[in-house]
């Protein structure tokens, strides 16, 4: 459990507080691309960690993130004449361009030079795999953006979407470092009757397989590899054959997770933005081609999770759609849809805020503390001392990050997994077009 002073320090984002100063020293998703997709097209309402802001592409086809109040009197941005380079509030015609310059002045007389003493807020953008990110912190100590999706990837091998999350970050986060869950809520009642095949060795095993280890062994052994970056994690399960099976996880700091699948996964990369204290938007990037091994070979398979925002149908005033005949016979919860849906129910249950003090941890929950240390040292360490936040290095690049799930060797250490000495990666990398070679 954490101590009440501990869960306000992980949960809390706004402007000035702990943990949304340390957030805001990275570079963070803030919409996408397609949200604002012709040059002069309406602008787009934005918030995030607290801030109220609007996003609009001008004419040269250039993406302003500017603050939401125009300077003047405060007036919406929203309602702006998006035209000419420039987004220009509808109250008196004060109009600003992306970098928050105040270019027009027509309330003012011709020969006031008054323009060029306002400024409004506005953040540096860069588009990058199909999302505007964003930095909020201090222009000082920008770090240089590092890309989730290679330039050199084709662009029918990468997409983005989004879908909001009615809880605070923080829930949403410890779901996907959560390697026991899977056994549970993401169980079909048929995986029980699976019978192991012949990939129960070491080696890859089948999608069958996989499911009926996570049927077979719902209490899997946690363990953790610090990294620079953040950390590695696996859940180690026993198969029905005796052998050792590894559900490995990257975690990057602050709010980065590649999800495994065998052999080497990690195609999703998830990223969680606060919208506030008690929303938040999960954005899966798919930065690589999705690998599994099929008839004894290995074989890239194109993503298929559409771009865009998913539309909810699942609330928590429809209880999620949860059906309880399917729930008795089929579909372990009842809630269909696939595990985005069933991870938000259980995440958003908790309310908006979850109570850490109220909570148990087991064994199984090791990687969520990890996670809630690391995150919570490098916000206290920032706000004492103006400690350098970790992870914000340029040169680890996310071609470099592979989750995997594998059924190991007697001898075979975990870590290994989809890195750069794993022999697996080697066979790859000629199939992954435009792919930086590992390192």
């Amino acid at each position: 459990m954490l101590t009440p002073n501990d869960n306000e320090v992980l949960t809390r984002v706004g402007p000035g507080t702990m943990m949304g100063n340390l957030l805001r020293h990275y570079w963070q998703p803030a919409l996408l691309s397609s949200e604002v997709a012709e040059p002069d097209s309406p602008p787009m309402r934005v918030r995030i960690m607290g801030e109220d802001l609007i996003a609009f592409r001008d004419t040269r086809g250039d993406v302003g993130l500017l603050a939401n109040a125009c300077p003047h009197r405060g007036a919406s941005m929203f309602f702006g004449r998006n035209e000419e380079a420039g987004l220009r509030c509808v109250y008196h015609g004060w109009k600003f361009d992306t970098s928050g310059t105040c270019v027009d002045m027509p309330s003012e007389p011709a020969e006031s030079n008054f323009k060029t003493k306002v400024r409004t807020t506005a953040y540096p953008v860069i588009e990058s795999g199909g999302l505007v990110w964003t930095y909020m912190g201090p222009r000082e100590t920008m770090p240089a953006f590092r890309p989730v999706v290679s330039d050199e990837l084709p662009r029918e091998q990468w997409k983005a979407m989004k879908v909001k999350g009615l809880c605070n970050w923080v829930q949403s986060l410890e779901g996907n470092i959560d390697a026991a869950h899977t056994s549970w809520l993401h169980r079909r009642l048929e995986f029980e009757t699976y019978q192991p095949d012949e990939t129960d060795k070491p080696g890859y095993p089948s999608l069958n397989m996989t499911f009926l280890i996570w049927a077979y062994d719902g209490a899997p052994v946690l363990e953790t590899h610090e990294t620079p970056y953040g950390f590695r994690y696996a859940g180690l399960r026993n198969t029905p054959g005796g052998h050792t099976h590894a559900r490995v996880t990257d975690f990057i700091m602050p709010t980065l997770t590649y999800i495994p699948a065998a052999p080497v996964g990690g195609n999703d990369c998830i990223v969680v933005v606060p919208i506030d204290d008690t929303t938040h938007w999960r954005y899966h990037v798919s930065t690589k081609p999705a690998v599994r091994m099929t008839d004894g070979t290995l074989q890239v398979i194109p993503g298929n999770r559409p771009g865009g925002e998913m539309q909810r149908t699942w609330w928590p005033d429809n209880d999620y759609t949860i059906d309880r005949d399917d729930q008795k016979v089929n579909n372990y919860t009842g809630i269909s849809g696939g595990a985005i849906p069933q991870d938000q129910a259980v995440t958003e249950s908790m309310g908006g805020i979850y109570d850490r003090t109220m909570e148990h941890l087991g064994t199984s929950d090791k990687a969520i503390i990890l996670m809630r240390r690391k995150l919570i040292e490098a916000a206290k360490a920032l706000a004492a001392e103006g400690a350098e936040p970790p992870a914000r290095d340029n040169s680890m690049s996310f071609n470099d990050f592979r989750a995997s799930e594998k059924i190991l060797e007697p001898s075979e250490n975990w870590w290994e997994l989809g890195t750069q000495v794993d022999p697996v990666m080697q066979q790859l990398q000629p199939m992954l077009s435009g792919a930086r070679p590992f390192r």
